[in-house]
Parts: structure tokens; sequence; C-alpha cells
């Protein structure tokens, strides 16, 4: 896979994620690859049309702005961990340069990933359709007040959830806020929807798990207005009447792998599990 012109989305505010913006645009450069790069601080700036690899430098954050980015091109993220957690990510910093020889020798992989599409019907700024990798979420807006939602599986109504929110989420998300609120662990290799209600005010409490091509609409029941966000950006308040159908992306998205990444033993690492 030869590379021509790869883009480059550091983490807007740490000074290593830049320092090591500017080697591998000077590395890479030295190749004759074209190299491009945000405007200031805003990503969305970045034009991906035509490039081969997108390289995120940050953490899971800055790993999620550029999958969204580079999604519906079809332009493959490799992840660099300036972060903490670094679910997402493939390599650490120590192994940068190694990296970039080998997306300079096209010596790469692509993995693709189970993305969800969230259709809105709204009047606010939130209409539209979007795509989240990791998961969309409505929350109550005020404190002290529930959110309210109306629940529908494939057109049939299930029931009506009073809680915090509710978040819907893919297998990559599983292991983010959806995990905080007690929901299960899925291996991304799966193709699913799980849906996990946040501090639930009524006896049914659990995460439900569903088949990638079904299809979850809520519909928001009260003047109390919620808030829907996707991958941790805020698309807008919902009022009463709004709904929002989700439900697995027709395309995947594409995670740039260097060589076999065991999701279990990255989960084992990160929450300190012993081998005995």
């Amino acid at each position: 896979m030869s590379v021509r012109a790869v883009g480059l989305v550091p983490h807007p505010h740490r000074e290593t994620a830049a320092a090591l913006a500017r080697h591998a645009a000077a590395r890479l450069g030295e190749h004759g690859i074209e190299v491009r790069c945000p405007t200031g601080d805003d990503a969305t700036t970045l034009d991906v049309t035509g490039l081969d690899v997108v390289v995120s430098l940050g953490g899971d954050g800055t790993m999620l702005r550029a999958v969204d980015l580079a999604y519906e091109a079809g332009v493959p993220v490799l992840g660099v961990n300036v972060g903490q957690m670094g679910y997402l990510t493939e390599i650490e910093p120590h192994d940068f340069d190694a990296a970039l020889d080998r997306l300079v020798a096209g010596d790469y992989q692509v993995a693709e990933r189970m993305v969800l599409e969230i259709s809105v019907e709204s009047a606010g700024s939130a209409r539209g359709r979007w795509f989240a990798l990791n998961e969309a979420v409505l929350e109550k807006v005020n404190t002290g007040r529930l959110a309210r939602l109306e629940v529908e599986i494939n057109g049939t109504f299930f029931t009506t959830y009073a809680a915090d929110g509710v978040i819907v989420s893919t297998p990559t998300g599983s292991t983010a806020y959806s995990f905080s609120a007690r929901g299960p662990i899925v291996s991304p290799r799966h193709r699913c929807l799980l849906l996990t209600p946040v501090s639930p005010h009524m006896l049914f409490d659990r995460s439900l798990v569903l088949g990638a091509e079904e299809i979850l609409r809520f519909v928001v029941i009260d003047e109390h207005s919620v808030v829907l966000t996707a991958d941790g950006r805020e698309l807008g308040d919902l009022a009463a009447g709004d709904a929002v159908s989700c439900r697995g992306g027709a395309l995947p998205a594409r995670i740039v792998t260097l060589g076999p990444r065991d999701f279990h033993q990255i989960l084992k690492a990160n929450f300190g599990l012993s081998d005995r």
C-alpha cells in the first residue's frame, strides 16, 4: 500500500503531540510524502480528500475526532497514544519512528470497526445524520430532572426510560461511557448495539445487546430538554417530540494496525489484572 499523502491530527493542547507532529512532517517530507495538518486548533479544517492515512496524536478523544474526520472518505487512521488509557490508539511515542518507517514502506494493515449511525428528527441544531465510533448519549440537561424517553425497537414500542440518560454504544465503545454505567465489555470483533441506561429510576436497569441491523428509536416525551452527544461531541439539545434513531452504520471505520493487537491483553493491562 503506497503512501503518498498523510494527514496529522495532534491534540491541540499537548506540546508532546505538537512536537511529534512536527517530527512526523519532517520525516515524511524527506520521502516526498505530502503532509497536511489542521489550521490552528480546529481539526475539522483538515482536508482529508486524497489522503492515504490520517495519524492521530493524542489520547482516545483525539483518535475519535480523527476517525470522525476520515470516516466518510474511507481513510484509515493510525493512533499514537499521547494520552492516558489508549484503548483506541495503536502505538506509543517511543515506537513512532518505526511506525513512520512502516507507513513509508506501505507495511501496515487496516482493521475495520463498526460505527453507529445516528439520525435526528428535530427542529434544533442536532437534526440530521451523524456517525460515532464509540457511542451516542441522550442525557438530562438540568440537575434534579430525569430524562424521559420512549424507546422503540424495530418500530415497536418497548418501554419508557426514566433515567439520567441512555447510552447506545458499539462494541468499540463498550469500554467507554457504557462501561462506566455498568454495561458489558464486548470484543470489537462483534457487530452489535448496546443500550445502557444511566442511573435509571425504574425496576428494569439492565443493558440490552441488540443486532447491528436493528433500529433503536428514542422519543423525548417531556418539556425538559435532553442533550445529545456523539463520541463526546455535543450535537445539541432535544425538546419534547424530538426523536433519535440509532443503528449500525453501513460502512466501517478503518483503523491502521501494525501487527496483531490483542484486545483482551490491552483490557488486562489497563485494569491491572494479574496473571494468577
